[in-house]
């Protein structure tokens, strides 16, 4: 193991250096070197204070969550941490990098903790679906009281060495290597003048009013998560011996483990990296300057704010003097915002470039130019021809919805230079960006959309060509099923708090009156001459809304009434939806929550597995990503497509059979969901990395 732990001894001191890259993973192998280092020096008479520190860029980074759900070799962290602090001979840790989760739980088993300027702490074990199975339920009270535990424990928050140091979770803040700060720091003890203490000795004092406050106000915030409730309960034994309150901690914790939430929240932290992995990803990226954005609408100016935040200088392009005026204005409250919540330093906001113009000239000196005019074909290809004489050579990006990237590229000189960025509104807000990669899109294009999306701090998930790509097209479907529900009789506002329940913070009908219900309508209107005549159409009511000009809440009504306090249903849908009713021969059949909720995920899975199939989406898991980072959805259940494997296939075909008997054209079995469910086959199968 000495390739993971090595021990060395200068004087009385007894140095452990933790050396597994790139983050000091508390992976088996670590684990292993770290009790024979322990036991080796604690053997040794010559040693009389133990020091352990970590080599690279961190202390431990935290567990090796590779090993989450799977059986894993001992020794087992809480036997590691109790055996630190059993140890007879002093052990004072270094921290430095990243003490995170299980190797914040290693450094308060310790007997003292100096902590390196610039490191970071915090428990996100939350996040995760477990809680600090180690001891740390039990130490951090004890080391820096209830209520300042709970904060940590119950939010994942990340905190630096000041505060640790302010709370009493480290006792020196410091400067230098790890391996010289480890050596004094051991020369402190040695000289009385760093105290050590078993943390398990440490008196601690009850505070029920904290758990109690704590316990109600998770009850409204995270009232579908699992994990943070265990984790109050958890910290809430930690008045009682050590030995029984870690008794309890590692029975909750298994509870944590078994739980689908669990397994949800790391697939979802893996989506996030998996993503990365595509085709292109050995193509050198082209170099990025000067970033262009014509259209100073609120996605061009949500995308200049993403750029300008990224450090980018950005020229904005739009026609209109009074729409570049508003534009820009937009930006600059934007900007405000990032300084006010500490997002931007003042002196960095003073020095961001923005440059604005009239006329696609002002492009000139740009490597990169992101149209977001208009959703209308003819409208981005006369843009785009703009941008193409005006910058020959640059990168051409549009930030279309749904429209065919190989059809908007056929008026460019250099088709290969050209690529989709789609955004999500708040453009500078959301994590995600759709890199959609048309026909004849070059690798290089593709690699230089995915590293502009890590310099904007954004999440790029490689897309396909179709109507609406990844994530539109899926939302296209689910929504057609929550429009036919509405049209059959269930009351919007009982879909909504549905899908609420499901755990989305917003329902179908909600977002669309944010959104904007004339963005749906003008493309159920493009669409029209395409659509299946044999085939339902689900868009009438919403038609009607849009034809009485109620597009939301940027009109006052829409699906809901927002003219008041809050927002009611709209009182004339009734009579509109009668209408529709008697013309269309619909005999009502209300639905109750489970049924509503089965249908808007049936639809979700169907039209998810068809874009899977068609190889519009790379894997299952950027499916997952795409929705978790772009659409809200819960991230406790891991992405749609985790959630089929956890429904299992032959139950989503018999689902999309059932609802067949009714509407035939719409629920249709996809054939790779077929497949699987003869075979007991898995969308994680099909996880591969390209």
């Amino acid at each position: 193991m000495a390739e993971f732990v090595r021990t060395g001894v200068e004087g009385r001191i007894g140095l452990i250096a933790l050396d597994n890259p790139p983050v000091n993973a508390a992976g088996a192998a670590l684990r292993a070197g770290l009790v024979a280092a322990l036991d080796r020096l604690a053997a040794d008479p010559a040693v009389e204070v133990i020091a352990l520190y970590g080599e690279g860029r961190s202390f431990i980074a935290g567990a090796d969550i590779r090993e989450f759900g799977r059986p894993s070799a001992g020794p087992w962290l809480p036997e590691i941490c109790n055996r630190l602090e059993s140890c007879e001979k002093p052990v004072v840790a270094v921290l430095h990098g990243a003490a995170l989760g299980g190797g914040l739980e290693v450094a308060i088993a310790a007997h003292a903790r100096v902590a390196v300027a610039g490191v970071t702490l915090g428990f996100p074990e939350v996040t995760l679906g477990i809680l600090p199975g180690a001891g740390g339920t039990q130490r951090a009270p004890r080391l820096i009281g209830v209520a300042a535990a709970l904060d940590l424990i119950t939010t994942g928050r990340r905190i630096g060495a000041e505060e640790a140091l302010a709370l009493g979770l480290v006792d020196q803040v410091t400067q230098g290597d790890p391996r010289a700060v480890a050596l004094a720091a051991a020369g402190q003890v040695l000289a009385g003048r760093l105290p050590t203490r078993r943390t398990g000795d440490i008196h601690i004092t009850p505070d029920p009013e904290a758990i109690e406050k704590t316990a109600e106000a998770l009850k409204h915030s995270q009232p579908h998560l699992f994990s943070p409730h265990r984790c109050v309960e958890a910290v809430a034994t930690a008045a009682l011996p050590l030995p029984e309150g870690l008794a309890e901690e590692r029975r909750l914790f298994r509870l944590c483990m078994d739980s689908p939430q669990r397994a949800g929240l790391i697939h979802a932290f893996f989506a996030e990296r998996a993503v990365a992995k595509i085709r292109e990803a050995t193509a050198t990226p082209r170099p990025v300057g000067q970033i262009g954005v014509v259209g100073a609408g609120t996605m061009g100016s949500g995308i200049a704010t993403a750029c300008l935040l990224a450090g980018y200088p950005v020229v904005l392009v739009e026609k209109s003097p009074e729409a570049l005026a508003r534009g820009s204005a937009a930006i600059a409250r934007n900007l405000d915002g990032a300084v006010s919540r500490g997002k931007l330093r003042p002196e960095a906001r003073a020095a961001l470039s923005l440059d604005t113009a009239t006329a696609a000239a002002a492009l000139s000196g740009c490597d990169l130019v992101i149209e977001a005019v208009f959703e209308d074909m003819s409208v981005k290809q006369a843009v785009l021809s703009e941008i193409e004489l005006a910058c020959p050579g640059a990168l051409i990006a549009t930030n279309t919805s749904y429209l065919d990237l190989n059809e908007m590229a056929q008026g460019l000189d250099a088709p290969e230079n050209f690529l989709g960025l789609h955004f999500f509104s708040p453009a500078h807000v959301m994590r995600l960006v759709e890199v959609v990669v048309a026909a004849e899109t070059q690798p290089e294009v593709v690699a230089t959309g995915f590293a502009l999306a890590r310099r904007l701090g954004k999440i790029a998930v490689r897309a396909g060509v179709c109507d609406g790509f990844i994530g539109n097209r899926i939302m296209s479907a689910y929504r057609k099923a929550a429009d036919l529900m509405a049209l059959d009789g269930t009351p919007i506002a009982a879909i909504d708090a549905a899908v609420r329940g499901y755990g989305f913070a917003m329902g179908p009908f909600e977002m669309g009156d944010l959104a904007g219900l004339d963005i749906g309508w003008a493309a159920r209107k493009r669409q029209a001459a395409t659509r299946d005549p044999a085939a339902r159409y689900h868009g009438a009511l919403a038609d009607r809304l849009c034809e009485a000009g109620w597009f939301g809440r940027k009109t006052g009504r829409g699906w809901y009434d927002h003219s008041g306090d809050g927002p009611v249903p709209n009182p004339e849908i009734p009579r509109l939806l009668r209408e529709i009713q008697a013309a269309e021969g619909i005999t009502p059949r209300p639905l109750d929550a489970p049924d509503i909720v089965a249908r808007y995920e049936t639809a979700m899975i169907m039209e998810a597995a068809r874009v899977v199939e068609e190889g519009i989406a790379l894997r299952p898991i950027d499916v997952d990503a795409v929705f978790l980072f772009g659409y809200g959805f819960p991230r406790w259940k891991g992405g749609p497509l985790h959630q089929a494997d956890a429904i299992g296939a032959a139950e989503i075909c018999a689902r999309i059979e059932r609802h067949a008997l009714d509407n035939p054209r719409f629920w249709q079995v996809p054939d790779i969901l077929r497949r699987m469910a003869r075979a007991g086959g898995r969308f994680a199968d099909l996880n591969r990395e390209d």
